[in-house]
Order: structure tokens, then sequence, then C-alpha cells
């Protein structure tokens, strides 16, 4: 329980990676300015970034809690569903309805959370996975609201930040990206605080940090209430820059939750930059393989992303990350 004890000080940048970071930031908000604004790399691109911050948002509850959830899907699908709903209905702002999705979906947090944090390990797992389920179904059945099986998509408006709509994916890609910052920030901001020392400890052996006094319940309820509610603001994201969305995509297991917890995984679960590294390796390659190879035979690109998550993950189970530290490691001992 070394990392669960260290001192705050040890989670603060160094000068060296500080400037690595500002470099990093700097390069992302000039690629745009190279690329055609409504072309496909830009959407690419503004799309990799929104599900790396995604794969932040769960690595909260389930890189620091260790608690693997596959219903975060439900938490994307209110965040959408809540801020189109109330633009198509009342006119409201997406902003403004997505603050009321991020509020929605903290309650469900909490109503999820009562029975299932004492669960662990799969139980929990498949309990998250129903809750996705409960949403998808009532999400087809409520007709009137919901649009049913048909989906919901976003009324149209003028170019507006305030209505949220732009022509062009640029305004996405610098909204997705403020996004990403702003989520990692948050992550990072728990692992380095009480909140980051007692999940790691809850993590490592949770007997054994009830009895050093930690309320094992209430940590992994503050770190599920919070990862919920930036997944359902990245939900109403998601909604703005699609325009169209169902049922079956927007709490899909497979298209959202299952995404969320592999980005995390093959980048580096836990790790502050290890869903961004996840994300980058993952939606290229799924979206590269789509575009070579969808048309050439059915199920095709699918099986060739499978084949490559699962060699990475063979490879490094780790994540990622882990590997390119070995692969730096064995690069500097052959220099010497």
């Amino acid at each position: 329980m070394t990392e669960a004890v260290a001192s705050p000080r040890a989670a603060a940048l160094r000068p060296g990676r500080a400037v690595l970071i500002a470099a990093v930031l700097a390069v992302a908000l000039a690629v745009p300015l190279g690329l055609d604004p409504q072309g496909y790399p830009i959407r690419v691109l503004t799309l990799t970034l929104l599900f790396a911050a995604m794969g932040q948002a769960w690595n909260i509850v389930g890189g620091l809690a260790n608690q693997i959830s596959l219903g975060h899907a439900g938490f994307f699908g209110i965040g959408a569903y809540a801020s189109t709903i109330l633009l198509r209905d009342f006119g409201l702002s997406p902003w403004l309805g997505m603050l009321a999705g991020m509020a929605l979906a903290a309650l469900a947090a909490a109503a999820l959370a009562v029975p299932t944090f004492r669960l662990k390990g799969h139980y929990f797992a498949l309990v998250t996975l129903a809750f996705g389920e409960v949403m998808r179904v009532i999400a087809n059945s409520w007709s009137s609201v919901t649009g049913g099986p048909v989906g919901l998509s976003v009324p149209f408006a003028p170019d507006s930040l305030w209505m949220f709509q732009f022509g062009a994916a640029r305004p996405y890609y610098y909204i997705c990206l403020g996004a990403l910052v702003a989520v990692t920030l948050v992550f990072w901001r728990i692992k380095a605080g009480a909140l980051g020392y007692r999940l790691r400890a809850i993590k490592e052996n949770a007997d054994a940090a009830e009895v050093i006094g930690v309320d094992t319940f209430r940590a992994k309820l503050q770190a599920g209430l919070i990862s919920a509610t930036l997944t359902a603001g990245l939900g109403t994201v998601y909604a703005q820059f699609s325009y169209f969305f169902d049922p079956d995509t927007i709490f899909g297991v497979a298209t959202i939750s299952v995404r969320m917890a592999l980005i995390a995984i093959v980048g580096g679960v836990g790790l502050t930059f290890g869903p961004i590294v996840g994300a980058f390796f993952i939606i290229p390659v799924e979206e590269f393989a789509n575009a070579a190879l969808a048309g050439r035979a059915a199920g095709l690109s699918a099986f060739v992303y499978g084949a490559v998550l699962i060699a990475v993950i063979l490879l490094k189970p780790e994540g990622l990350l882990a590997l390119f530290a070995a692969l730096g490691k064995r690069w500097r001992e052959r220099r010497r």
C-alpha cells in the first residue's frame, strides 16, 4: 500500500512533466488549424478526445475505487436525453440542460449506490450492467418523451455557443479538448487528495481500510457520484456533436459502457494519462478498421479491431503506459 500512503508532494507535477504536458496541449490546440474544419480527420480526433474524457470519468470509479462498472451508459444516456428533451420542449440551452442531466445522473447514482456498493467484483458489474439495460428499455418504451426506438434528433438552431451548435467540427473539437482537460484535472485532484488515498487503501484491502477508520461506503459513494455526474455531462456533448441518437446506441453496453472501460484498461487503469493513451489507440484503430474494411466483408472490421485489442491486452495487461515504460527502460539499459 505504498502508493496509498504516499505524501501529497509526490503527486505534484515535476517541472519536466509540466513542460511536456504544456507542449502537448499547445500541439493539441494547433492541430485543428491545419485540418479541414468539416473533414473526417477532425471528427475522428474530436470523438477521440470525447471518449478519452469518458474513459477518464469511468477511471474515477473503475480505476481508483476498483468498482468495475458496466452501466455507465445509463448516466451517459441520461445526460444526452435530458439536455435534448429540454431543448426540444422548452428551448432551453443545452448548457443548462447539461446541468439538469448531471443532477439527474447524480440522483440515479445515489439510488443505485445504496444496494450495490456493498457488492464486489462481478456481482457489482452485473448490477450496473442491469441498470444500463433498464435505462435502455425505458427509453425504448417511453416513446412519447424519448422518441422510442426511432431515436431523438437535436432541434436545429443557428450557429451559437449558447445553443451549443456549430456548422463545423472545429468548435466541437475545442469543447471536447476542454472537457478532457477538466475531467483529467478532477481525476488528478481526487487521486492526489485524501479521497484518492482512501480509495487506494480500499482497492488494496477493503477490510484493512475499514479497520484503520476508512468509511469505505462513503468513499466509493463520493467517487461514484462524481464519475456519474461527469459522464452525464459528456453525454450532452455527444448528443450535440452527433445531432441524433437512439436508445440502443446511447445506452449500449458495447458502444458506451464497455468502450469506456476498455479505454481506461488498455491505456492503464487507475493512471492519470491511461485513458488518454487508451483513447488515442482504440478510437483511431476502430475508425480506421471501419473505414478500410467495413465494405469488404461482414464483420471483418470488428474482427480486426477485436484482434488488435486482444493482442495489446495479452502483450501487457497493465496497459499501454506500462508497455511504453518497459520499452523505455530496455532502451536506456541498452545504451549504458
